[in-house]
């Protein structure tokens, strides 16, 4: 999220390495993402729109959209209502749909340079941070480890030639900040190319729908009518086929064997 990265993500885990689950590349479970659809939108009809990869899905801001990838013990939600300025502020409906142990939350943009991450465990938060470059939106909880060399100025904000910093500027990016979030929770980066046993975001599939209000959802075009072809005007008599046959040229005829 160093540079241009957008992305707007709550992750439910229930496994101890997330990352060792996301690294086999799992394919995404079509009907658990339409269950916790239906449950995040109880009173709208959540339409599946197909499968996208996760690096793209992240970026996808159109309202009345969410895309789900539902893996062994993993599950990652993409949706535009939920990079909120403060995590803390994340309903109840978002924090812990699931009884998963433990809620992770990513979300950046960069037009903004803003960047926020957050953890819950059980429900309960316990560390949540939300920043542009010279204003702290939410900072609660304790700072874990691997935010020691952030703040310890190892990954300072960088300037252009000739601007002089902001005196209330962080010691780094938020954007990169929350990257770091990303990498230390699920194992991965959305931006350069992966390192060492760093995950592709573009091998992660998740599932798209469409959330509408019950009969207003895209219409489905209607299958293509078969041409019927045209009756013999002087069918020629033929002896009536044995039984067996018989059944075998209905077969063919109505299943193609």
């Amino acid at each position: 999220m160093t540079v241009g990265a957008k992305v707007s993500t709550i992750w439910y885990v229930d496994v101890p390495d997330p990352a060792a689950v996301l690294r086999g590349h799992p394919e995404p479970d079509l009907d658990a993402a339409q269950r916790l659809a239906s449950r995040l939108y109880p009173d709208l009809t959540a339409t599946p729109t197909g499968p996208v990869p996760l690096a793209e899905a992240t970026r996808l801001d159109a309202a009345g959209t969410v895309h789900i990838g539902s893996y062994p013990g993993v599950t990652v939600v993409c949706g535009p209502d939920l990079a909120v300025p403060r995590p803390s502020t994340l309903p109840e409906t978002r924090v812990r749909p699931t009884e998963f142990a433990k809620t992770y939350y990513v979300a950046s943009r960069p037009d903004i340079a803003w960047g926020s991450f957050a953890m819950w465990e059980d429900g309960h938060l316990t560390r949540s941070f939300s920043a542009t470059p010279v204003h702290i939106h939410e900072d609660l909880g304790i700072p874990l480890v691997w935010e020691r060399p952030f703040w310890a100025g190892d990954f300072p904000l960088k300037h252009p030639t000739g601007v002089l910093p902001d005196p209330q500027s962080l010691p780094f990016h938020p954007q990169q900040f929350a990257e770091g979030a990303n990498r230390e929770w699920l194992g991965f980066r959305y931006t350069g190319a992966p390192e060492g046993t760093e995950i592709d975001p573009k091998s992660l599939t998740v599932l798209g729908f469409t959330v509408h209000p019950p009969g207003e959802g895209p219409e489905v075009e209607p299958p293509a009518e078969v041409e019927q072809p045209a009756p013999a005007t002087h069918p020629t008599p033929l002896a009536a086929p044995p039984p067996a046959a018989r059944k075998g040229g209905l077969l063919r005829r109505y299943f193609g064997f």
